[in-house]
């Protein structure tokens, strides 16, 4: 493949590292030193674009790839708001877009593990929900759109629960998500179920950034010949 990385920090260098060893080519590198070379991509027509940049500059970058009908795979969160303008994009350019708040494959079997749970305690309300995420220091957004999606997922699965909340809930309405900044945490994601008798918890703990990296890279592989938006569950086939 030939591979523009829109956003060329860690995550994007990671990434490098898995697609030269795959022996693709990397056309293009964008970091906030040449952002004006993003225009070269109708020239360069790379084979896909991988987007790992800034929450406020993730809109225009994915804009622009799709613009040119080149399929972007995008990790960049808190830039949803805008996400439905990106879906048309991508059908009005008859190219994809591939968006996942987190790439790696185990974070996304515990999604369906929340999923799953909050269906079991669906009918236990003596049990109250709650998220908490610990990452980098570095990480610009809180909470994780990691912990927004497990919570998203949570809240559909317990009628009890309306909406998420940062650090402190109103009601039993609200589920709380706890986002904690700590040196070198790559990501920790818990779901707790507590009680009064008791207290369940599932959580899934990185080690490094190759799971992720490695994921957006096998999106990147799975997305090239496509139309349409796609997520994690269609790559994995997880109903």
């Amino acid at each position: 493949m030939k591979i523009a990385l829109i956003g060329y920090g860690k995550m994007g260098k990671e990434i490098e590292k898995i697609a030269l060893k795959q022996n693709d080519e990397i056309v293009l590198r964008i970091s906030s030193k040449n952002i004006n070379e993003i225009k070269d991509l109708s020239i360069i027509a790379p084979d896909v674009c991988i987007e790992f940049s800034r929450p406020e500059n993730a809109f225009e970058n994915i804009k622009c790839c799709l613009e040119n009908g080149i399929p972007v795979v995008s990790g960049t969160t808190a830039w949803l708001e805008k996400l439905d303008a990106a879906k048309a994009l991508a059908d009005k350019n008859k190219t994809a877009l591939f968006y996942a708040p987190n790439f790696s494959l185990g974070v996304n079997l515990f999604f369906e593990l929340n999923r799953y749970a909050a269906k079991l305690l669906n009918n236990y309300n003596n049990y109250n929900t709650s998220v908490e995420e610990i990452h980098h220091k570095e990480k610009l957004d809180a909470p994780s759109g990691t912990a927004i999606r497990l919570t998203e997922h949570l809240i559909t699965g317990l009628s009890h629960k309306k909406s998420w909340v940062l650090d402190e809930a109103k009601d039993n309405s609200e589920l709380v998500i706890t986002a904690k900044r700590e040196d070198g945490v790559p990501g920790t994601h818990t779901t707790f179920f507590k009680s009064i008798e008791d207290e369940i918890s599932l959580t899934h703990v990185a080690h490094s950034r190759a799971g992720f990296a490695n994921g957006a890279y096998q999106a990147a592989k799975w997305v090239v010949g496509k139309t349409g938006y796609f997520e994690m569950n269609d790559m994995l086939g997880i109903k």
